[in-house]
């Protein structure tokens, strides 16, 4: 189960992403409702789809 984590995330190589409108809405207001920014919001959701993307393989393959 995804639960978002307070703190600094350390993070340290720009890029420049897109986002559709609605997503950015949703993810800046999901941000701001746990008391997080933007960029550690949207880390630790792209750390939780990898892993989970992990997990997923792990089952098919066996």
């Amino acid at each position: 189960m995804f639960q978002i984590q307070k703190g600094k995330p350390e993070a340290n190589v720009p890029r420049t992403i897109r986002f559709t409108e609605p997503l950015f809405e949703e993810l800046n207001e999901t941000a701001a409702m746990h008391e997080v920014s933007f960029n550690a919001l949207v880390l630790q959701c792209c750390r939780y789809a990898l892993d989970q993307m992990a997990k997923a393989t792990d089952i098919i393959e066996k």
